[in-house]
């Protein structure tokens, strides 16, 4: 009787000990909720495989627009999200007054100078137009394009928002044609080129890398994106280690691969892009 008794307590102990083992492995897994829109998902299939190894499990929420994602980020609906330039969240965050940071970098979509008659910006003659998107954040971000290509000159204190009017240097008397963005392609053979957008690019054919004859690199700070969280919450351990998937060259080479070089990983740290 008491071997039998031995043998149920040893039982016994074994059994709570494999539960109590089991219970600090479910509490240790942790359940991270990424919102994102659908361009983002294949890349974050990636860093969900990941992260599964390093018992973090990803749960990916996808938007339809812009908003929303923000909104459910401050409401604490999810973790992280990961679809904005810094321009666009820092616009944002201060219209809607949301607390929130960015926890690390991701990639740039360029946008690009596309010409069906030159095959550099310095071959356009003077007095040509040049086909603009129209919206206000786009056209900001054109402007500092045409600058950075030396077409014309910007105040030292543009911000990247403005119209036309915007412009102080001129040198060539180019004309500006604003075009809703997603028909800027379309005008090329009208235009001596056509400023465009990196997923309209994409739509229409173009590999951006390639097919631009000037494009934005990964210097371009406000047009980074960026994986954002609530504000109190960017130290948190497993945030950190999900960036660090994510900024590691297999990712990159995914990016790279998935999205045939279309996009630029650009991992640099924060106070590079002015947090």
């Amino acid at each position: 009787m008491k071997k039998l008794w031995i043998g149920i307590i040893v039982l016994l102990t074994a059994a709570l000990i494999t539960g109590c083992s089991q219970t600090g492995d479910a509490e240790e897994a942790k359940t991270i909720k990424v919102g994102l829109n659908g361009s983002g998902v294949p890349i974050w299939e990636k860093v969900k495989e990941k992260a599964s190894e390093e018992n973090i499990n990803i749960e990916l929420v996808e938007f339809a627009d812009y908003v929303r994602p923000n909104m459910a980020l401050a409401d604490g609906d999810i973790d992280l999200n990961a679809f904005q330039t810094v321009s666009y969240f820092d616009a944002f965050i201060e219209e809607h007054d949301l607390d929130l940071a960015p926890v690390g970098t991701t990639l740039i979509a360029p946008m690009g100078i596309y010409s069906d008659k030159f095959e550099d910006v310095e071959q356009i003659p003077e007095g040509s137009t040049i086909a603009i998107p129209k919206e206000a954040t786009n056209m900001g971000r054109a402007l500092l394009l045409l600058e950075k290509a030396g077409l014309i000159g910007l105040p030292e204190n543009f911000d990247g928002n403005g119209s036309i009017d915007k412009v102080q240097d001129n040198p060539k008397n180019l004309t500006f044609e604003p075009i809703v963005a997603a028909q800027t392609p379309r005008v090329l053979p009208d235009v001596a080129a056509s400023i465009i957008n990196n997923g309209v690019a994409v739509e229409a054919g173009f590999v951006p890398v390639e097919d631009a004859v000037f494009i934005e690199d990964d210097t371009a700070k406000p047009y980074i994106n960026i994986i954002a969280s609530r504000a109190d919450e960017t130290d948190k351990e497993v945030y950190q280690t999900i960036v660090d998937l994510y900024q590691q060259e297999d990712v990159a080479n995914h990016i790279k691969e998935v999205y045939n070089n279309s996009l630029i990983p650009t991992f640099v740290p924060l106070e590079n892009i002015g947090w």
